[in-house]
Formats: structure tokens, sequence, C-alpha cells
């Protein structure tokens, strides 16, 4: 490393320098600040679930969901009419990666009702066409 016109200069594999400027640096170290306690992203997940007795996590908003599976599953739950609280994954990146361990189910969207993972978008819609999920939806608001 070196000193260049902005701050350290590193040379890359590819041939090429990145320059970090002291501002950089000065964040980069905050970061990884050995005497913070990181954010248990369960405790986080636990938080949103008690909170919510309907929840969607999802990729996008109920309004604009980012992907088919989101959006099948948001028509499923506002056909119902019950109200659901939704997070946005590409929001919080910890609580996206997080999820998948916490719920050991690898893909989007994640309905939560009473804190129970219900499933994905197929097993939601299969329960609405059932009526299983209007069944499920109601008790659950029923019993708040």
């Amino acid at each position: 490393m070196r000193r260049g016109r902005y701050g350290l200069q590193v040379p890359l594999a590819c041939g090429a320098t990145l320059e970090i400027s002291a501002a950089g640096r000065s964040y980069c170290g905050q970061a990884f600040r050995q005497d913070e306690k990181p954010v248990d992203v369960n405790a986080r997940i636990e938080e949103q679930l008690k909170s919510h007795d309907v929840l969607l996590y999802m990729k996008g908003t109920p309004d604009f969901p980012q992907c088919g599976f989101s959006g099948q599953t948001v028509a499923a739950l506002n056909a119902i009419g019950k109200p659901y609280a939704f997070v946005n994954i590409f929001e919080d990146p910890e609580i996206r990666e997080g999820l998948k361990t916490y719920s050991n189910w690898p893909t989007f969207p994640q309905l939560y009702v009473k804190g129970e993972l219900i499933g994905g978008c197929d097993i939601v819609v299969d329960m609405y066409n059932s009526g299983e999920l209007k069944k499920l939806l109601e008790e659950s608001v029923a019993a708040e």
C-alpha cells in the first residue's frame, strides 16, 4: 500500500488500484469495533413475529411486490381481507439472510401466523384455494 492523492492505494489482483479515502477508513474502523456486540438477528425476527399475528416476509411491498411469488401471496391475503403486516426483505439484508436459517426455509415469501411459519407462495395459494387460509386467518384475527 502507498499513499495516493486521496488516501491509501491498495493494489488489486486484476492489476487495478483501489484508493481508500480517510473517511472510508474511518467508517470501516467503526464497522468492526471489537467492543460492540452484534445485533442478534434471531431476536429481531422473534420480536417482529411477536408484534404481529399475521406477518409476511416478502420481496417488495403489498402495493409493489417485486417478484411474482410475493405478488401471488399478497393477492391471496388481500382477497381474504384480513389485516396483515409485512417486511420488505430487500430493505433489511440481515433479516433476509437470518430468516433463511431461522425458518429453515430458503425462499421468499414466508407467511407466519401467530409466530408459526405457514409456508411460501405455493402453500399459501393452495391453502387459499382450499379455503384453509381464510379459516386460519379468521381464527387468528378473532383471537386477538
